[in-house]
Formats: structure tokens, C-alpha cells, sequence
């Protein structure tokens, strides 16, 4: 699994203005919220992806990433590994430019989906620590 590396995560987080949180809680003490809120802070447009929620840090919560209108152009990802495959698929299918998978979360057949279907796939990472190494 070829991940990519410190310049292409940067350049990655530079393109992107428009990131699809998937699992994004509504709670503001959870991981998530925090890293959403942060990126939201930064500049980028944040899209809730949780189907138990009607919005989260002002913005409209959608119960897929299929469901969300427009361009997204990281699917970041807060769900166990195991969980992370459906979301890889509906990221491919929606033209996503990337899967993210958050720290500790690694999946080789979400990857294997993404990959194949040309986005750039990051896993095990943390993104707000990978923005703020800038």
C-alpha cells in the first residue's frame, strides 16, 4: 500500500477546500468535533457525513457521503477499520480526490477501492497533525 508521502499530504491539504467528515459527532468532546472544528477554523468547508445527526458546527449533517451536493475533495474518515470500506466505495463513486483515514484506522481493502479508483489515500494519519506540520 503506497501512501503518500510528507509533500503530496501537504499539497493535498493545500488543493482541498471542501472535506466530507465522515462520522463527524455532534458532542464537542469528541476527536471528530475537535479536528472538524479546527479545519473548519482553517479556512476549509467542513460536510458532516452521519446519518444520526441533522447538522454539526453549522453545517448540514447528510446521512451518506452520496447525498452531499457538489464537490468534496477529501473524505475524511472516523470510523473503525473495519467500517471503513462503504465509505471508500461511496467516496469513489462520488469523484472524491481523496480517502483519509484517520489515526489508527487502516483498511487495505478501502484502500484497494480508492486507489483503483484514482484517488490519493492517506491512512493512519491524523490530518490536523499533517496541516499543522504545514
Amino acid at each position: 500500500m503506497a501512501q503518500l508521502n510528507q509533500e503530496e499530504i501537504k499539497q493535498l491539504l493545500k488543493d482541498a477546500k471542501r472535506i466530507a467528515v465522515v462520522g463527524l459527532s455532534d458532542k464537542p468532546h469528541r476527536t471528530s468535533y475537535k479536528i472538524a472544528e479546527y479545519l473548519q477554523q482553517q479556512g476549509y468547508t467542513i460536510v458532516p457525513v452521519n446519518p444520526t445527526v441533522a447538522e454539526v458546527l453549522g453545517e448540514k449533517a447528510y446521512p451518506s457521503i452520496l447525498d452531499i451536493e457538489g464537490d468534496i475533495d477529501i473524505v475524511n474518515v472516523f470510523r473503525r477499520s473495519e467500517e471503513t470500506v462503504e465509505p471508500a466505495k461511496q467516496a469513489a463513486e462520488k469523484g472524491a480526490k481523496a480517502l483519509w483515514l484517520q489515526l489508527g484506522i487502516e483498511n487495505e481493502e478501502a484502500y484497494q477501492i480508492a486507489s483503483e479508483a484514482g484517488l490519493q489515500v492517506v491512512m493512519n494519519r491524523c490530518i490536523l497533525v499533517e496541516h499543522q506540520k504545514g
